[in-house]
């Protein structure tokens, strides 16, 4: 590596591609003269504890930097480090365990039924495990310290660190790759020399330490191979999965030198500046290689990484970073007012005739070192604690793009999903073990991907579910004697498929890889990627349907029905007065399997598949699913039981849709009491949002029993929780209530003081359940996008559910809509003024909405165009 890192310039590249026609739709809106905002998380202090450490990844790699200064600690994850190894996910037992609860549920005794179903919960999920700490100890000399500030600057994607020390101004600089999977820290310092500390790597997993001439640092380690049944982790040192971390210290300055201390430390002393590379690597080869199988050496994976960069310079590393992480940041860009902005109203047209985009409207990205005064500074946490009163737009723009920034840095191409939180953990027994939740969690994680222009981010969940699928068909076969694929509740880097251990009321729910499936049909809706559905989509929703149409049994009025079922996590009053959890039929699973089949019916139709016979079956169970059911006091049931005998009382109107059709259903219910009507989870409203069977088009009666649900529900309840009603209002373009459930959010949460689902932001914005989970992050930015553009296969909608009297103006550029159509957006006086739109993949038919204006444009691949506030054409452009 080039040493000499003082006045080397930082080169940006051209966007191209996609990104190169947005910016070209952009420059001719005139948003690229207006004056961007800052978006950066400002800390004023070191972190006190570890919800206010920075974080950073790239996928693999994850750091949470704490900013200290006589002695700072860099936490660190890699996203192979689990507990355990391959496991065996049936149960030959639950046939007959199965064929038992469905009988009771049959008769009507729902809490022996309950009780009964503990007999098909399975084992203990693996536990998420940190890789372990950077230790740096400056001393004495940077005890006392002035002016200092710390940021994670979303823009680039870096955690900058500033402070002096008797008038000498102290920098740290941290960046995460994704070219190079390394993490670059670089220090220095305005006077030559002052730069001396010691630095040691340590782990809380099993390991060792050695160092390598008197640059390098090993760690090499292994995480436990066994779990109990009651989840107990045993430390043994050669089961589990191995790894490596691998930091490399580089430094320069007359008089500078380095030395080993005790063996396992690295002592600087008097640089003009350091660098440290971090590079980690495990044994890890796949969710099927037992760990000791494994050939893989993570020391030499490691060491190969960090001597693949040996010759670059710190300005070429960060180029890199910066050029990779931007192509996928800046694709979207949102600024939202209270006032009306001068800039919206001016015209400023840059494209020339041919719709080239000039060297001027390329976008001057720099590497920025905030010169800000600590003393000028308000910190992030300052500004939640202050949203209540001044309701800063600008928090909003801010929180919106977190999300984008964690999603890019823990969900990358070839790494593992983001986990219950994220890539980042620092426990070996995380709460929740740390794992996916698949009946909110991993899904919610994964919602801003498509409508926020981040779809390569998802591709480790259709990596995951193809492992998923290999292990759920066995789990489906063996366990219930059905064909295709199933997954329930919670899994791990194991592609655990079977129940977890416990209560049923979360550990039995066989509708997980349903849920799943979900995506591939939104991922196809958004990227017309039609080698996807064929290769990658169709083959894993065609094992889901497999599976679900084994599961339905005969039910209640030649309907057909899930047995033994469950409303995730939500517990019921039976009609005998005892609390039980499983029955039949839950609203939840009907409206799955519902988006499951339609999404297997259309893409059949889409790819001219061969499987007529298989189609016919799922179009025929379909028709016989029973209807969402509206109760008395007009809310969504959320658990089916069905009365034996007639009451006027309990009679209901209640609509199914299908087909093009509207059909009315008068049937006899009884709804079950509920314990906890203001419950975290909201699972009888998965059919509105993000489901697609409740619409205003199709169901508005639904719609209603919708909102009337969501009142009875309350605002009140977990990060999770808050952004999920977040988005059911946008889909109900409820302005008012989506930007209550904003301000229910941000609110500032104390790490030492834990209410039970207060939700809420910690100081460095991760949500809170509490305590910490990362899924509300990802919630929000999904919801903000569905408050400015909402869409159908052939429909746009534009600011369904703007909040006009708390952002009266405003732009949006880069978010997607289905159909392939890229959209940008800009309103003033809380009306819209303009948009564009354009699509990449094929031409198309689009209808456009704004309040009462509908019009139908024909998109042409290749072309920009420009509508007016009553979407009337106002201009093409081409892209080249």
């Amino acid at each position: 590596m080039n040493r000499e890192e003082e006045g080397e310039w930082v080169w940006v590249g051209r966007p191209g591609g996609t990104d190169a026609a947005a910016w070209r739709a952009a420059a001719a809106a005139g948003l690229l003269d207006e004056e961007e905002r800052p978006l950066k998380v400002v800390f004023t202090s070191p972190a006190p504890s570890w919800t206010d450490a920075a974080p950073l990844g790239n996928g693999h790699l994850g750091a949470m930097v704490w900013g200290g200064v006589a002695s700072e600690t860099i936490q660190l994850n890699h996203d192979t480090l689990w507990t355990g190894v391959p496991g065996d996910y049936t149960n030959p037992d639950a046939p007959a365990v199965l064929a038992k609860v469905r009988s009771l549920v049959d008769s009507g005794d729902y809490a022996a039924a309950s009780v009964a179903a503990k007999g098909l919960t399975d084992v203990h999920t693996a536990y998420y495990q940190p890789l372990g700490d950077i230790h740096l100890e400056f001393g004495d000399s940077h005890t006392i310290y002035s002016a200092y500030y710390r940021d994670i600057d979303l823009k680039t994607a870096t955690v900058n660190v500033k402070y002096t020390i008797e008038d000498v101004e102290y920098t740290r600089e941290h960046f995460c790759s994704n070219p190079h999977q390394v993490l670059v820290t670089k220090f220095s310092a305005e006077k030559a020399g002052s730069l001396s500390f010691t630095v040691y790597l340590n782990s809380q997993l099993l390991h060792q330490t050695s160092v390598n001439g008197t640059s390098q640092i090993v760690m090499e380690g292994s995480c436990p191979g066994q779990i109990n049944s009651n989840g107990e982790i045993k430390d043994e040192k050669s089961s589990g999965i191995k790894f490596s971390a691998i930091l490399d210290l580089q430094f320069g300055g007359d008089g500078s030198k380095a030395q080993v201390i005790d063996g396992s430390k690295l002592k600087v002393e008097h640089a003009d500046w350091v660098i440290l590379l971090l590079a980690a690597s495990s044994s890890f080869e796949g969710p099927f290689t037992m760990p000791s199988d494994s050939k893989k050496d993570p020391t030499s994976a490691a060491l190969n990484t960090i001597n693949s960069i040996r010759n670059m310079s710190y300005a070429q590393l960060y180029s890199s970073h910066l050029d990779n992480y931007q192509g996928l940041f800046n694709r979207v860009t949102l600024q939202l007012s209270k006032e009306s902005n001068n800039a919206l109203e001016e015209e400023n047209f840059v494209v020339d005739q041919k719709g080239h985009i000039t060297d001027s409207d390329v976008p001057s990205v720099e590497k920025e070192n905030s010169s800000i005064s600590a003393s000028l500074t308000i910190s992030t946490a300052d500004r939640v604690k202050s949203f209540k009163n001044d309701e800063d737009p600008s928090m909003v723009d801010l929180l919106f793009h977190y999300g984008r920034y964690l999603l890019i840095s823990c969900s990358r191409p070839g790494s593992q999903i983001a986990n219950l939180q994220g890539i980042w953990n620092k426990d070996t027994h995380p709460i929740w073990e740390g794992a996916p939740h698949l009946n909110i969690n991993l899904e919610m994680n994964y919602w801003p991907s498509l409508s926020c222009n981040l779809s390569e981010c998802q591709e480790p969940l259709f990596d995951f579910m193809a492992s998923l699928a290999r292990n759920g068909s066995k789990t489906a076969k063996v366990n219930y004697e059905a064909s295709g694929w199933v997954a329930h509740h919670v899994s791990d880097i194991w592609a655990k498929s079977s129940p977890d251990v416990g209560d049923p009321v979360s550990a039995f729910w066989p509708m997980g890889g349903a849920w799943l499936c979900t995506h591939l049909w939104e991922h196809y809706s958004y990227t017309m990627d039609k080698n996807f559905l064929k290769n990658t989509a169709y083959p894993l929703l065609k094992g889901c349907a497999s599976f679900l149409l084994d599961w339905l049994i005969e039910g209640h009025g030649g309907s057909l029905e899930t047995n033994p079922s469950t409303s995730p996590e939500h517990y019921f009053i039976a009609p005998d007065g005892k609390t039980a959890s499983v029955s039949y039929s839950t609203t939840m699973d009907i409206a799955i399997i519902k988006e499951v089949f339609s999404a297997v019916i259309s893409s059949d139709k889409l790819l001219g598949s061969s499987d007529s016979e298989f189609v016919q079956k799922i179009i025929k169970a379909l028709s016989r699913l029973p209807p969402t059911r509206v109760s008395r006091d007009g809310s969504i049931i959320e658990w089916a039981s069905l009365k034996s005998s007639l009451s006027c009382n309990d009679l209901f109107l209640c609509c199914k849709f299908h087909a093009g059709f509207e059909v009315l259903h008068i049937l006899q219910a009884q709804d079950f009491q509920d314990p906890v009507v203001h419950h975290r989870h909201v699972s009888h409203l998965f059919g509105l949002f993000p489901g697609h069977t409740i619409t205003f088009r199709t169901t508005p009666d639904l719609c209603k029993a919708a909102a009337n649900s969501l009142y009875k529900r309350g605002d009140d309840g977990p990060g999770w929780s808050t952004t999920w009603k977040m988005a059911l209002w946008a889909r109900l373009r409820n302005s008012d209530h989506a930007y209550t459930m904003i301000k229910q959010l941000i609110i500032l949460v104390d790490p030492n003081k834990v209410t039970e689902f207060e939700g809420g932001l910690y100081t460095n914005l991760f949500t809170a359940h509490p305590p910490f989970q990362i899924d509300a992050n990802f919630g929000f930015t999904a919801a903000i996008a569905e408050m400015l553009v909402q869409s159908t296969d052939h429909d746009v909608y534009l600011l369904p559910a703007l909040p006009r009297d708390k952002w009266p103006a405003g732009s949006v550029r880069g978010l997607k809509a289905r159909g392939g159509t890229t959209v940008n957006v800009s309103w003033k006086e809380g009306k819209l003024h303009e948009t564009w739109l354009w699509t990449r993949n094929k031409n198309s038919i689009t209808r456009l909405h704004y309040g009462g204006y509908v019009t139908t444009v024909t998109l042409a691949c290749g072309n920009i165009y420009r509508f007016n506030n009553h979407l009337k054409r106002l201009k093409t452009y081409p892209f080249v």
